[in-house]
């Protein structure tokens, strides 16, 4: 009698299992649909990312009802375009979790954000303009004054704003434009170069200086530390009112959050100078250290509007130079029509210039 090694009877049974029985079987496909119908379906999946789309577009579209304690208002308001950053990628998460609710609550930001800001994404820019208009904060640290009034000049502007003007750097710019712009006037740290006859040029106060000591202070005492000035340039067309304004900076504190307080008391000065302007066609050349979409440049933007906005194309950042995030360098109109706006190459300061071209 032959038998069978255990190695070759263990062998059989592996590749020989005994077969399932029927009610084996069927428990099994029950199990398989119980927790195929115990999975959330694609409505239910993904939570956190649909109220988070949901979060986004709120955000977007109330954003002027977010509190300015803290500067937190205007934080947002200066980089809200970036906001729409956070689509895709909520989108990605979206289509990894396989949720058809976040992708329908995507819909929001993005309807938001389009009506917000598309209207930037094309050149809305035209052929043609009576005068070409350029404003620059040329940076008071600027190690090239010269290669940057090199690169104005280039510019082709009729009428040139420059801000942050040092002492130092003032008579650099004033050697290197002369021969472009035979017109020019300098008060404080502002000035305003032409091609076409200046005149009634004066500092525009913007209350820099606020209190008891600010109020004891003479013009003269004040003039080096001016920072906008108005003047009447004198075209074809008849007298433009020209400003060139640099509002207060902004900061970061570590307890006060984003600090705005003497740019946003500029700001509204600046509005009462530009609303008791009894010319129609008025321009403003400045760094006003915040986009349009700033709550507080409301009394500005409320009178003049942007060229950027008007007739340029894309959205025109200019801060900082080396990787612009932010538009916070204005061209700003009453009466003219902007045909064109445009944003040059950098120089040595820390803003880029910006140009546009105007007509009557």
């Amino acid at each position: 009698m032959t038998r069978t090694p255990p190695s070759a009877r263990t062998a059989t049974r592996r590749t020989h299992p005994f077969p399932q029985s029927g009610s084996g079987v069927r428990r099994a496909g029950i199990r398989r649909v119980f927790r195929a119908c115990s999975r959330p379906g694609p409505w239910k999946r993904g939570p956190v990312l649909a109220a988070l789309a949901l979060l986004l577009g709120l955000l977007m579209l109330l954003h002027a009802e977010i509190t300015d304690y803290g500067g937190l208002g205007s934080l947002v308001e200066t980089f809200l375009p970036w906001f729409g950053l956070f689509v895709p990628v909520l989108l990605a998460g979206a289509l990894w979790r396989r949720s058809a609710s976040a992708v329908v609550a995507l819909l929001l930001p993005v309807t938001v954000w389009l009506s917000l800001f598309g209207g930037l994404l094309g050149d809305r820019s035209h052929s043609g303009g009576d005068l070409v208009v350029a404003g620059h904060n040329v940076g008071a640290d600027n190690p090239d004054p010269v290669g940057t009034a090199r690169e104005l000049v280039a510019s082709g502007a009729d009428v040139l704003g420059l801000e942050e003007i040092t002492p130092q750097a003032r008579p650099v710019y004033e050697k290197a434009l002369e021969k472009a712009y035979p017109y020019h006037t300098v008060l404080g740290t502002v000035g305003l170069w032409s091609k076409l006859p200046l005149s009634d040029t004066r500092p525009v106060d913007t209350e820099m200086d606020v209190g008891p000591l600010g109020d004891a202070k003479s013009a003269a005492a004040k003039l080096p530390e001016n920072r906008a000035l108005r003047a009447t340039v004198a075209t074809d067309r008849g007298p433009l009112a020209v400003y060139v304004a640099h509002l207060g900076s902004v900061r970061v504190m570590p307890r006060g959050g984003f600090w705005t307080e003497s740019r946003d008391r500029n700001a509204k000065a600046l509005a009462k100078a530009v609303a008791a302007e009894p010319n129609g066609r008025v321009v403003l050349l400045g760094d006003l250290n915040g986009t349009t979409d700033d709550r507080a440049l409301a009394d500005l933007t409320s009178r003049l509007h942007s060229v950027q906005d008007a007739a340029g194309d894309g959205f025109g950042f200019t801060w900082p130079a080396r990787f612009p995030v932010a538009r916070i360098d204005q061209i700003l109109v009453r009466g003219v029509e902007p045909e064109s706006s445009w944003v040059l190459p950098a120089t040595g300061s820390d803003h880029r210039p910006v140009a546009a071209g105007l007509s009557w």
